[in-house]
């Protein structure tokens, strides 16, 4: 009888054998619909199930899953320890871990604006291996790759430029489809725009993953136990969400209602978490079912290229977090203590979250501080939307709005009528709010309805 030892936060998605009959999941289709991936070992199927996380799973000759028992459980187990010591045991098990993972070869470094991988640069600049990074920018958003060029000029990165343009993603559906197999939306991935450019590139991809979650507080100061529910629907469901979710539940005339069931749902799961404080069992909860259900789907894009290494996946990252005090993960205090002490030239570089502050001065960006900043950043955008350039600031934005894209989105949707799958008439109701009622609420169920549309015509079959 194999066994399959599952990581803390496995980076792919095992599939296994049910026994039950090969019908629709659809209540597991519905929780997709809301929150944009599937919910614990759901899947399309009843018949068909992931591994769990950090766990032992025992499968038959036939494929199917006889029992899996957990080898690792989230725990809170703070020790008494002093933030510098703490400081110094990340410093040197992240950078073990990163040199470790890279080993002796060449290194592509996805950089963006924020923490996760500036605190990646600064172990990288250490080792002795060739890097090339890059960043991505919105064709007329955010100058994201400004940030990116400046950290590799620091640390002496090779550093390419690339800008997503509008409507990159039809002629890769298809291709996004195959590599993803349809279990996380579509218009996340922008690295499908550049893929052929990543092809060109050498050596594993060092990715940046998780630590936004790691090293952050779990949930908000003052957060009761009692609270985490409420969080946690607010943070999975999506913006016209839990309406598209209620809207297919309804069509496929199933018992109850959809929000009840994906109370209850979460609520099993939190309790199986047997960790009293409440920001971190909210960050084990994430770590549990989010990260290997949305997060991990997606970094099938990058794998289908080059080897992927991700250092704040590391089982033993996982386990370091687990006695840290809460105290010193909340606001990204670790890795701001780590820049600025590695790499004080990297720390002064701008925070994309906290511009046009840094790492030594992001604590200024509130009023009165920061209002010279604001006020040119909103007249820049006003000046752009007059002059008919609006301000892209989301992945949707550049698939689905603008006449070429419309035209798309209607061939996609609507060539083939999926009834009973998905009717027309819902199709529609989904389609014509997000054109005339709100296209920022509807973005996100018109996404799930293309995600579902292709796998149906793609995927359902094989």
């Amino acid at each position: 009888m194999p066994t399959i030892k599952t990581p803390i936060i496995p980076t792919q998605q095992q599939f296994v054998k049910a026994h039950a009959l090969h019908e629709l999941d659809k209540k597991a289709i519905c929780i997709f619909a809301a929150t944009g991936f599937f919910l614990d070992t759901d899947t399309y199927w009843q018949d068909k199930k992931v591994l769990p996380a950090a766990s032992e799973c025992n499968i038959d000759d036939n494929g199917f899953l006889i029992k899996s028992n957990p080898w690792f459980q989230w725990h809170y187990s703070p020790r008494d320890i002093s933030f510098d010591k703490v400081l110094e045991e990340f410093t040197f098990l992240f950078e073990q871990i990163v040199s470790e993972q890279v080993k002796d070869t060449k290194v592509i470094l996805p950089l963006s604006g924020g923490l996760d991988s500036r605190t990646q640069a600064v172990a990288l600049a250490k080792l002795e291996t060739p890097v090339t990074s890059y960043s991505y920018s919105f064709k007329g958003g955010f100058s994201e790759s400004g940030i990116g060029k400046e950290i590799a000029k620091v640390c002496g990165f090779d550093f390419k430029k690339f800008t997503i343009e509008s409507g990159y993603l039809w002629p890769k559906l298809e291709e996004l489809a195959s590599i993803n197999q349809c279990y996380s939306d579509f218009t996340h991935p922008r690295q499908m725009a550049v893929v052929e450019e990543f092809e060109k590139m050498e050596g594993v991809f060092s990715l940046g993953h998780w630590g936004d979650v790691l090293f952050d507080r779990g949930a908000p100061e003052g957060t009761k136990e009692e609270d985490l529910l409420d969080i946690i629907l607010k943070k999975i469901v999506k913006k016209g969400g839990m309406e598209l979710a209620t809207a297919l539940w309804q069509e496929w005339e199933l018992e109850d209602d959809f929000e009840s069931y994906l109370r209850e749902r979460i609520v099993t799961l939190l309790n199986t978490i047997e960790i009293e404080n409440p920001s971190s069992k909210l960050r084990a909860f994430k770590s549990l079912y989010w990260a290997p259900r949305w997060t991990s789907v997606n970094l099938s894009v990058f794998e289908a290229i080059h080897a992927i290494t991700l250092p704040y996946y590391d089982d033993r990252m996982c386990e370091f977090i687990c006695t840290i005090p809460e105290e010193y993960l909340a606001d990204r205090k670790l890795q701001i203590a780590y820049i600025k002490q590695q790499s004080p030239a990297l720390a002064r570089i701008t925070w994309q979250d906290h511009k046009p502050f840094n790492l030594f001065t992001f604590e200024k960006n509130k009023a009165p501080h920061n209002l010279p900043y604001r006020i040119g950043s909103k007249l820049k955008r006003e000046v752009k939307n007059k002059m008919g350039k609006p301000y892209i600031q989301r992945n949707w934005e550049l698939q689905f709005l603008g006449m070429e894209n419309d035209e798309k989105l209607q061939e996609q949707l609507f060539s083939e009528n999926l009834h009973p799958f998905i009717s027309k008439p819902l199709l529609a109701r989904f389609y014509n709010n997000f054109k005339t009622v709100d296209a920022v609420k509807y973005s996100h169920p018109l996404s799930m309805l293309l995600t579902l549309k292709v796998w149906d015509n793609n995927l359902r079959n094989k």
